[in-house]
């Protein structure tokens, strides 16, 4: 259910498709570069150094998204308490770090940006816009935090 002035975003082709985490946009982080901030949360997700290696690797965020969803490599115990400030911190690099997607962050003024997401009640507003949509308020975080530089 759309709401009137709300920005939504979530496919590739979606006229704000630069706020995917899929977005060819990519991030250095800890010294590492990664090529999209897909990539970077995924392997976050892990201690095993050599599969946050293989996801850093993976050609397309897609892959890197299915190598995160694997629970055969044991997902860091501390994950749930820390995976909200590492998607904050991987997202605030990238637009910290490339023009284009932050102008295109300013442009939305002050309206609500909402993770299109159908499947996802986390991260998006799920498929009934009852999602917690935390990607959402994260770049809306964002977007207020480099208005203040």
């Amino acid at each position: 259910m759309a709401e009137p002035g709300t920005i939504y975003f979530y496919a590739q082709t979606d006229p704000y498709a630069e706020f995917s985490n899929f977005a060819p946009y990519g991030v250095e982080m800890e010294g590492v570069y990664w090529r999209t901030v897909e990539h970077y949360f995924q392997a976050m997700k892990f201690h095993d150094a050599d599969y946050r290696e293989r996801i850093r690797s993976a050609s397309k965020p897609k892959d890197a998204k299915s190598l995160g969803m694997t629970r055969a490599i044991p997902l860091r115990p501390d994950w749930e308490e820390v995976k909200d400030e590492i998607m904050y911190a991987a997202v605030s690099r990238k637009f910290r770090t490339h023009a284009e997607p932050r102008a295109l962050l300013f442009s939305t003024g002050d309206a609500r940006i909402v993770e299109n997401a159908p499947m996802d009640y986390y991260w998006g507003g799920g498929q009934d816009g009852t999602g917690l949509n935390r990607l959402g308020e994260i770049l809306m975080r964002v977007r207020a935090e480099l208005r203040g530089m």
